[in-house]
């Protein structure tokens, strides 16, 4: 598994995350697992991630404010920009995850047919839907900042990125 972290700056109208990197894992399932979806699911579990869900990822720029999420890619591709207009556009593939700490900005860009997403988020997590624009944006910034550090990383547990390069 590869493991890479990207950062991105508030760009005015998406915020995401004032400190903590987003992390990629690149081959977290093997490409020869039969039902990577479930496999997903029990791994997030097994680090108390939940109140997940099967589906895609949305076509238009859109963030979480109060909740970490996990986005486990358990079938096709998708080229999903992260991080708003001036953030990074990023190919993942089957087998690959990407933790978005609370504030970072997703929109998919394209997929392919067969696309499934598993998606997770940390213990007592209540979820919003911000998309760009939003007129709040202090009150958004000074609850994103808010979110705290999940006790587990949703891959890799205690030892994971979450926990040691998510500080404060």
């Amino acid at each position: 598994m590869k493991i890479s972290a990207l950062n991105f700056a508030d760009d005015g109208d998406i915020p995401n995350h004032p400190r903590w990197p987003m992390i990629v894992y690149q081959g977290v399932i093997g490409a020869d697992v039969a039902d990577a979806a479930r496999a997903f699911e029990l791994l997030f579990a097994r680090h108390g991630w939940g109140d997940g869900w099967r589906n895609g990822i949305f076509a238009f720029p859109h963030y979480h404010s109060n909740a970490h999420e996990v986005l486990g890619i358990a079938a096709g591709e998708a080229l999903v920009r992260f991080g708003g207009a001036s953030g990074q556009e990023v190919k993942v593939t089957k087998g690959d995850a990407v933790l978005l700490p609370a504030g970072t900005g997703h929109q998919r860009l394209s997929a392919s047919g067969d696309l499934l997403v598993i998606g997770a988020y940390p213990p007592g997590a209540r979820c919003d839907l911000k998309r760009a624009g939003e007129a709040d944006k202090a009150q958004i910034r000074a609850r994103i900042g808010k979110v705290a550090r999940p006790a587990q990383d949703p891959i890799a547990g205690n030892s994971g990125p979450a926990v040691t390069m998510w500080e404060g």
